[in-house]
C-alpha cells in the first residue's frame, strides 16, 4: 500500500500542476484576445503634451481670475455711483417738495395781490382818472425769489 499511496500523491500533485498551467495559459490567451479585439485608436498622450496643456490651463485660469477682479472692481464702482445717484434723487425730491411749497405760497400771494388790485384798482382808476394821464393800472409786482436753491 505504500507504493499505491505514493503513486496517488504524485498523480494528484501532477494534476494540480497541470491545472495551474492550464489556468495560466487560459488567462494569457484571454488577455491576448482582448488586446487584439480592442486596439488603441490613438496612442496615449505624452507627458510633455499633458504638461503643456496644464501650463495653458494655468495661464487661462490666471487670465480669468484677472477678469474676475476687474469685474469686481467695476461692480464696486457702479455701486458707489448708484449710491451717489440715489442720494441725488433724494436731494432732488426734497428740493422739488420745497419748490412745490414755495410755488403754492407764491400762487396764494399772487391771488391775494390780484384780488387786492381788483378791489383797489377800481378805486384807484376812479381816483387816478382825474389827471395823471396814465392807464390807471398799477404795475404788476415782481415775484420774490426767496430760499430757492441754485439749480446747477
Amino acid at each position: 500500500m505504500t507504493a499505491n499511496l505514493a503513486f496517488r500523491r504524485v498523480f494528484v500533485v501532477l494534476a494540480v500542476a497541470a491545472a495551474l498551467v492550464a489556468g495560466g495559459a487560459t488567462v494569457r490567451a484571454a488577455a491576448m484576445w482582448t488586446a487584439a479585439s480592442a486596439p488603441l485608436a490613438a496612442p496615449p498622450a505624452s507627458l510633455a503634451s499633458i504638461q503643456s496643456a496644464l501650463e495653458q490651463e494655468k495661464a487661462r485660469s490666471a487670465a480669468l481670475e484677472q477678469q474676475l477682479q476687474d469685474l469686481t472692481a467695476a461692480t464696486k464702482g457702479l455701486g458707489v455711483a448708484l449710491d451717489a445717484a440715489n442720494v441725488q434723487v433724494a436731494t432732488d425730491a426734497d428740493t422739488a417738495a420745497a419748490l412745490r411749497t414755495s410755488l403754492a405760497e407764491a400762487q396764494a400771494k399772487l391771488e391775494s395781490l390780484q384780488k387786492s388790485l381788483a378791489s383797489g384798482g377800481t378805486a384807484t382808476s376812479a381816483a387816478g382818472s382825474g389827471g395823471s394821464g396814465g392807464s390807471g393800472a398799477a404795475p404788476a409786482p415782481t415775484p420774490e425769489h426767496e430760499g430757492e436753491p441754485n439749480d446747477d
